[in-house]
C-alpha cells in the first residue's frame, strides 16, 4: 500500500472547510445568548460579534503566515514541529488525534441529531436522538473513508445550503424590519441588563458567549497534504474563510432583529423571527438548515479526525506507525487512521452524554468536552507564536513581532473566556449550593493522563523532522 495522499482539493473546498466547520449550530442559537448578555442592546451585541471575529481573524492571519512557509503532512502539526521541534509537534498531534478532534466530532454528531429531533418533537436526550447521533457519526465516517472526494463535495454543498437561511434573514429581515419599524426600534431601545450588570460586563459576557461559535477554523489545516499548491491555497483559505464567517455572523444577527422585538427574541430565540417573517414553514426551514449546517460541521471535523493518526504515523511515531500510515489505493484514504478516529469519536460522544446530558456518570470528572479542549489548543498555540518570533529573523517587524504578539493576546483571551465560562462560573454556582465543582481542573487531569499515554507510545524519532 502507498503512504502518500493524493492532492485532490482546491481553494474553494479549503475555504468551505473553514466556513463550513465554523458555522454550525452556534450561529443560530447564540444570537439569543448575546441579546440576553447585553440586555437587548443590539449595537453592543454587534460589537461583541466583531471583537470575537477579529480575534479569530488575527489568529488565522498568523497561521496563514506559517502555512506559507511550512508544509509537510498536517498543517498545524507541521507548524508546531517547525517552530517548537518534533517532540512538541508530536504532543500537539497526539492531543488533536485523541482529544480535540474526536471530542468535537462526537458532540457535533449529537448536535446534528438534536436539531433533527426538534423537527419531530423528540427530547434532546431521548433514545431516538442518541440513535440518530450514532447513525450520523457512522455515516460521516463512511462518507469520508470510502469516498473522500465526495466528502469534499458534501462540504461544499453543506456550506452553500447553510447560507440559505443566513442570506434570507440578512436581506428579508432587514427589509421587513425596516418597513415595520422593528429594526430601528431594536437598535434604539434596550430591554435592560441583568441586575447589577454594567455595559462593560454585558459586553464581556456577550464576547464569552460568541467565543465558541467561532471555533473550528484550524480544522482546514488538516487537509494540507491533499491540497493543490497548499503554500498558496491554505493561507488564502484561512483568511478569506475567516472574513466570510465574521460577515455572516454579523449580518444574520442584524437580520434577526428585524423579525421580532429584542424582548421576544431574548425569550424565544431566533426561530420566532423566522416564523414571523416566513410563517410556520420558515421555522421548519430554519431547523432543516440547522441540521444541514451541523452535518457540514460534523463532516469537516470528520475529515480532520480520520486523518489525525496518519499525521503522527507519517512521521514514524505513535502506536503501529506502519499500520496507521497506510493509504488505501482504491480510495486514496488512510483507512486505519479513519477507524481510530471513529472509535475515539464514539468514546467522546458517550462521555459527553454521560457527563453533560444525564445526572453525571463520572463524579468529579464531569466536564464539558465540547468546549474545554479549546483551552488547551489555544494554550498550545502560544509557544509556536513565541518561537516564530525567535526563528523567523528575515521577516519585517509586522510579520515577525506585531502579528504573533496580537495572536498571543487573542489566545490568552480565548483561554480566559473558557475558564470564566467553565471554571469560575460553575465553581461559584456550586459554592452557593454548598457543593463542589471544579471542571477545568478535572479536565486538565484527564488531559495529563492522555498525554502521558502518548508519551508511552511515542516510539522512534520523527522521520520527517530536520533534527
Amino acid at each position: 500500500m502507498s503512504t502518500k495522499l493524493e492532492r485532490k482539493y482546491g481553494l474553494f473546498t479549503a475555504i468551505c472547510m473553514v466556513v463550513g466547520t465554523v458555522i454550525g449550530s452556534g450561529l443560530f442559537f447564540k444570537a439569543q445568548n448575546v441579546l440576553e448578555a447585553t440586555g437587548g442592546n443590539m449595537p453592543l451585541g454587534i460589537v461583541a460579534w466583531v471583537i470575537t471575529g477579529l480575534l479569530m481573524i488575527i489568529c488565522s492571519l498568523q497561521f496563514s503566515q506559517m502555512a506559507g512557509r511550512y508544509e509537510k503532512v498536517s498543517g498545524v502539526v507541521d507548524y508546531a514541529e517547525a517552530t517548537c521541534g518534533s517532540t512538541y509537534g508530536y504532543y500537539l498531534a497526539w492531543f488533536l488525534a485523541n482529544v480535540y478532534y474526536p471530542a468535537m466530532t462526537g458532540v457535533l454528531a449529537w448536535l446534528s441529531a438534536r436539531y433533527f429531533g426538534v423537527i419531530f418533537g423528540w427530547s434532546l436526550v431521548s433514545a431516538e436522538v442518541m440513535t440518530i447521533a450514532s447513525l450520523f457519526l457512522i455515516g460521516s465516517y463512511a462518507l469520508n473513508t470510502f469516498s473522500p472526494k465526495l466528502a469534499g463535495k458534501f462540504q461544499v454543498s453543506a456550506t452553500i445550503i447553510k447560507f440559505i437561511p443566513i442570506v434570507l434573514m440578512a436581506v428579508v429581515g432587514v427589509i421587513v424590519g425596516s418597513v415595520k419599524g422593528t429594526l430601528p426600534q431594536n437598535f434604539t431601545e434596550i430591554v435592560g441588563l441583568p441586575k447589577g450588570g454594567t455595559t462593560m460586563s454585558g459586553l464581556f459576557a456577550a464576547i464569552v458567549a460568541t467565543v465558541f461559535a467561532y471555533e473550528g477554523w484550524i480544522v482546514a489545516t488538516s487537509i494540507n497534504a491533499e491540497l493543490k499548491n497548499p503554500k498558496k491555497t491554505l493561507p488564502i483559505a484561512l483568511v478569506v474563510g475567516s472574513l466570510v464567517v465574521v460577515a455572516a455572523y454579523v449580518l444574520y444577527y442584524v437580520g434577526v432583529a428585524g423579525g421580532a422585538s429584542n424582548k421576544v427574541l431574548m425569550e424565544q430565540g431566533a426561530t420566532i423571527a423566522f416564523t414571523n417573517i416566513f410563517g410556520s414553514v420558515g421555522g421548519t426551514l430554519l431547523n432543516i438548515c440547522i441540521v444541514i449546517s451541523c452535518l457540514g460541521t460534523l463532516n469537516g471535523l470528520m475529515v480532520a479526525v480520520t486523518r489525525s493518526m496518519y499525521a503522527i504515523a507519517a512521521r514514524g511515531q505513535g502506536p503501529k506507525p506502519e499500520m496507521f500510515q497506510q493509504v488505501d489505493p482504491a480510495t486514496n484514504m488512510v483507512s486505519n487512521s479513519a477507524i481510530w478516529g471513529l472509535l475515539t469519536s464514539c468514546l467522546w460522544m458517550v462521555y459527553f452524554y454521560g457527563a453533560n446530558l444525564t445526572s453525571g456518570w463520572f463524579g468529579l470528572f464531569n466536564f464539558d468536552s465540547s468546549e474545554l479542549p479549546i483551552i488547551t489548543i489555544y494554550g498550545m498555540y502560544i509557544p509556536m507564536f513565541i518561537m516564530w518570533m525567535k526563528k523567523e529573523k528575515d521577516l519585517g517587524a509586522f510579520k515577525r513581532f506585531i502579528l504573533p504578539i496580537a495572536s498571543i493576546v487573542a489566545c490568552l483571551f480565548m483561554i480566559f473566556a473558557a475558564i470564566y465560562a467553565h471554571g469560575i462560573t460553575p465553581y461559584l454556582n456550586a459554592q452557593k449550593e454548598g457543593k463542589f465543582a471544579l471542571p477545568v481542573a478535572f479536565y486538565l487531569i484527564v488531559f495529563a493522563m492522555i498525554m502521558f499515554a502518548g508519551k508511552l507510545v511515542m516510539g522512534k524519532k520523527n522521520t520527517l523532522s530536520k533534527e
